[in-house]
């Protein structure tokens, strides 16, 4: 009987539980745990004692394990095992991590890492059972593998069944079942759909008549990695590469793909001139390769850049429309490469639930080369609108975030990229081959029969090989000027070493490519011309590709391989050779500018393709190397590429793509949601006294893109569209309106002259009452600021030394902004400031650093909104001579952590406020007015930056039951009783009447949130009509 019932978890992820009715060892289990736990409680010091204990009897029921001879399931003590984890997982997470996400302290919630792990241990395990329930996948159909799309078939396939198998038996996959025993309710086992979008599917149509099709199976790298993959129902989406005008031909057509698990998109002629040839191939593949075009070609680009640019997105929303038609909710929708680099965000606005991943098979720029391109913005931010980007290696991945710091102004974390709290995680996925189909077809009669003849044609010849594309990145003719170096300076050699170089011509008809065709074949006749003899000539040079068989079996004989890409995504060549070199072990010479350098350099002699001496360097080096050192290194690679195959490269992405679509629910439980409008419309419509709290920049400026206009920045202005809707709010007589912003009183008055609003300027300092003069609220602040000279040395300085930064001097407070200064240095110099304020000659003066998404603010200690916002409240309340309670308030604003303190202040569960109000003003000797100090209740907390909180002078805190008894009740002040005081309710505050909104913001205190100061003009004006 097994002892143990499992269920998936929503990560997909298989969760063991004990079975209850073993009560008895369960009862060990809970006993256990809870006796630790109650060690763990009772004293502070005794956490890492408790932790020390926790392991070591995990270890020894492990231990105990082991010697029954018991799998873990199976085990005596497999119930306290799990209790033990569950423990220790609970441990960590509440007194080491924080318990973030889960809300329920006796809920088991593994961390991603966690999840991670487990799926691939169950992934191997269900692998390794496929392989030992199935037959040799190795047969004489197998293709060879290849990568994706960029890299054209480099032999020729004498039949389609390896990818037949795949396309066609897809359906007879589907009932096999899967180790994890997850099952649909009806009881089949569960296959999660997985839909891959590609430019090309993986066959070639040809048209034999009006409504039937032939249909030639085209191989690739991707095909590769997902038929070993039997956990996900795979259908492919792409062009067919063909035009079909015809609805017959397409009917046809359809039906035919179908039977391969095919979904066709049909493209017509234009469409694919302008995105494919023009967009996709002129513009993106040489940008992204790091290749310049000549100055009439650019200029020629130029002029039809938009008409291309047009016609790619109108490519890619053509993708997406026959995406959504056949998806069905929870299918995983995975991108590939440039050519749908605009497919996410079509895919999100048609459902921002699903779940799409992007792969990109190329190199990705830096962004210096990438922010060349006019379409640089948009296409960053319609990769990001993807849950999960993927890269080949890390340097690609780096790349992308920066460009979309530098370009688009957005954060960049260790995880990915953030934008207004949503994260697309960006992360390395290098891709593999299939290293036993390889190792596999070593062993066939036909390719042994291959290796004979090829050792016999080139005995007494070592023999180097090069496999490559006739392209302009594969650096071929730096390989061959290497070699006629090499030979040069090693006469020794001339005449017993070979080098065999497969070169597959494409894009014919492209006069770069055929200039670079003349090119090589004049190099090639030249060093045979000089090196070569009436028997034997130094270099081979085949214009073709080369069938599998053959290509293996040349593999096996290569004594070194030289790969000298100028620039390459990943160049899966070099894992092919490795994994046919387990007997020969050859040495592998390999460019450091190809993908495959991250993953082989261990083994492998990395080297410069433009560094010619170099590389001949390296060649004498590899064809003289010790058969002991030759192992050491062969031994590094067949590792890797033995264990990072393409299927587990595809697993591991889709697995991700499940996991970091699972993060994002877990990270969305603690957004606030977005303002209900019309709930706060009707409620605003059914109070009688209202206050609305709005901040400015932010909120009631214009937007501005985070990289855009720095003049518009510097000077701020009030929304365009905002002037009709404020304009009527204000003249409510039952509406108060407060500009409450950082911003200094001028800024202020120039904006809101025209309307009938209260503002407040820096934080709450200055209050000037509808159109009055301004006043002081906390006045005895401005008669300390000796500091403010040595802060504008320190701004000022850091300022000259950072470009494009500029800082605001105020009359309470210093701003340092460093928002269009280069994204790295401005942070370096930002952490530089920050430490020089801490330590430096005032950092013992009653000040508060604030450090804001890219800037830098210093003011006096204890200055917030929420501070302030109490004195402000009994201003207008004596100033209006309210006698109605106020019953509806509206705070929205884009505010900084420390000033979020505001929105806990109207907060009606929170302790109340008592304000006591004089009949009348006292003014200071300048003539400058100010409120008296009044009572409040309230103490604001600490904000997350360390913020202090803020309490009125002079005031004895009160007992619970006074705090009680108040209730928001106007107490009199502290003052001499020749004052005549008056007492009633300020606030008469429901829940339901409250509306606190972050813009801009997610990680807030808010109640609700709006994305941009539009959403807030559009809010405003439903506001005022239905006022």
């Amino acid at each position: 009987m097994n002892r143990y019932s499992s269920y998936p978890n929503p990560a997909g992820d298989r969760l063991i539980e004990p079975d209850i009715s073993l009560a008895s060892a369960d009862f060990i289990g809970v006993a256990w745990a809870g006796l630790l736990t109650f060690s763990c409680n009772f004293h502070y010091s005794m956490t890492w004692l408790t932790l020390c204990i926790r392991w070591a009897v995990l270890l020894l029921c492990n231990v105990f394990g082991f010697l029954f001879n018991q799998r873990k399931e199976d085990c005596l003590f497999a119930p306290l095992i799990f209790k033990f984890q569950q423990t220790m997982v609970g441990f960590h997470s509440d007194h080491i991590h924080g318990n973030k996400y889960n809300g329920n302290d006796n809920k088991f919630s593994p961390g991603r890492v966690e999840r991670l792990v487990r799926g691939r241990e169950r992934r191997r395990s269900t692998r390794e059972s496929n392989l030992n329930d199935s037959p040799d996948r190795i047969n004489n159909n197998h293709v060879a593998t290849e990568s994706f799309e960029h890299e054209p078939r480099l032999r020729e396939d004498t039949n389609g069944s390896y990818v037949e198998r795949f396309l066609e038996g897809a359906a007879a996959a589907r009932a096999l079942p899967l180790s994890n025993g997850c099952k649909t309710e009806d009881g089949k086992p569960f296959k999660q759909r997985l839909l891959v979008v590609a430019n090309r599917l993986p066959v070639s149509a040809v048209r034999k008549g009006e409504d039937s099709w032939s249909l030639e199976i085209s191989a690739g790298g991707l095909v590769s990695a997902l038929l070993g993959v039997k956990e996900f129902e795979a259908r492919w989406i792409g062009w067919a590469g063909v035009n079909v005008p015809d609805d017959i031909g397409q009917k046809a057509l359809t039906k035919a793909l179908a039977e391969k698990r095919c979904i066709p998109v049909f493209l017509d002629e234009e469409i694919v001139h302008q995105y494919y040839n023009g967009y996709c191939n002129n513009i993106l593949w040489p940008l992204f390769h790091y290749l310049g075009l000549p100055q009439e070609d650019r200029l020629a680009t130029t002029r039809t850049f938009q008409s291309q640019f047009e016609a790619y997105q109108k490519a890619n929303q053509m993708f997406a429309d026959v995406v959504t038609k056949h998806y069905k909710e929870g299918d995983v929708v995975w991108c590939h490469d440039y050519h749908l680099m605009f497919l996410p965000q079509c895919l999100k606005n048609y459902n921002s639930k699903m779940k799409v991943g992007w792969f990109l098979h190329t190199p990705f720029p830096s962004s210096e080369i990438h922010r060349t391109l006019p379409s640089r913005s948009e296409l960053l931010h319609a990769v990001l609108a993807a849950d999960l980007v993927g890269f080949h290696t890390y340097d690609y991945a780096r790349h992308f975030v920066s460009a979309c710091t530098r370009i688009l102004g957005l954060e960049g974390t260790p995880e990915g990229v953030e934008d207004q709290g949503k994260l697309t995680r960006v992360t390395a996925f290098p891709i593999g081959i299939d290293s036993e189909r390889f190792r596999g077809a070593l062993d066939l009669p036909e390719v042994q029969g291959h290796i004979k003849e090829f050792q016999e044609r080139f005995k007494g010849r070592k023999i180097m090989l090069g496999v490559d594309r006739l392209d302009m990145i594969k650096g071929i003719p730096q390989k061959l000027l290497a070699f006629e170096k090499f030979l040069e300076e090693n006469e020794y050699w001339r005449d017993k070493v070979v080098l065999l170089q497969i070169a597959v011509p494409t894009r014919t008809d492209v006069p770069e490519y055929q200039k670079l065709t003349s090119q090589v074949h004049e190099i090639v006749g030249r060093i045979n011309g000089r090196f070569g003899t009436l028997t034997a000539v130094p270099i081979h040079h085949l214009d073709r590709s080369l069938e599998f068989h053959k290509l293996c079996a040349l593999y096996a004989v290569t004594d070194v391989a030289l790969v000298t890409s100028l620039r390459d995504g990943m160049n899966l060549v070099s894992y092919e050779f490795v994994a046919c070199q387990e007997n020969k072990k050859g040495v592998l010479i390999l460019s450091e500018f190809a993908g495959a350098a991250q993953s082989l350099g261990a083994g492998a002699i990395l080297v410069n393709p433009w560094n010619i001496t170099q590389v001949a360097a390296s060649i004498a080096k590899a064809l003289n190397m010790p058969s002991a050192e030759r192992e050491k290194r062969h031994r590094h690679n067949f590792h890797h590429v033995k264990t990072h195959t393409a299927q587990e490269w595809a697993e591991t992405f889709v697995s991700e793509l499940n996991d970091t679509v699972v993060e994002a629910q877990l990270r969305t439980k603690q957004v606030p949601p977005r303002l209900p409008t019309k709930t706060a419309i009707e409620r605003y419509r059914q109070s009688t006294n209202r206050l609305i709290i709005l901040g400015f920049n932010g909120t009631l400026t214009e937007p501005v893109e985070r990289k855009g206009d720095q003049y518009k920045e510097l000077e701020p202005t009030v929304h365009p569209e905002l002037k009709q809707p404020l304009t009527k709010l204000c003249s409510d007589p039952k509406t108060t309106v407060v500009v409450l912003s950082g911003s200094g009183r001028t800024v202020l008055d120039e904006n809101f002259k025209e309307f009938d609003v209260w503002l407040a300027a820096e934080n709450g300092m200055f209050l000037n009452p509808l159109k009055g003069e301004w006043m002081t609220t906390i006045p005895e602040l401005l008669q300390n600021m000796e500091w403010v000279g040595s802060v504008k040395h320190v701004f000022e300085y850091f300022t000259e030394r950072t470009p494009r930064s500029h800082f605001e001097e105020r009359e309470a407070s210093l701003v340092w902004n460093y928002r269009h200064a280069d994204v790295e240095f401005g942070r370096l110099q930002a952490k530089d400031m920050l430490q020089h304020l801490s330590t430096g000659s005032i950092s013992n003066a009653s000040l508060e650093v604030f450090q804001g998404s890219r800037s830098i603010e210093v003011r006096a200690a204890g200055v917030t909104k929420g501070a302030a916002i109490d004195r402000i409240l009994g201003e207008i309340v004596h100033s209006k001579s309210m006698t109605i309670p106020i019953d509806c308030v509206l705070s929205i604003g884009h505010f900084l952590a420390k000033d979020e303190d505001i929105y806990a202040f109207f907060e009606p569960e929170l302790p109340c406020v008592g304000v006591g109000l004089p009949r009348g003003k006292v003014t200071d000797a300048a003539g400058v007015k100010f409120p008296v100090e009044r009572i409040s209740t309230l103490k604001i907390s600490a904000s997350k930056n360390g913020a202090k909180s803020f309490q009125n002078k002079g005031q004895r805190p009160l007992s619970n039951s006074e705090k009680k008894a108040s209730n928001h009740h106007i107490c009199p002040p502290q003052r001499p009783a020749t004052t005549e005081k008056i007492s009633w309710n300020v606030l008469d505050l429901k829940k339901e009447n409250y509306f606190s909104c972050a813009v801009g913001r997610t990680q807030t205190n808010a109640r609700y949130t709006l994305g941009s100061s539009d959403d807030v003009i559009a809010f405003f004006k439903e506001l005022a009509d239905a006022s």
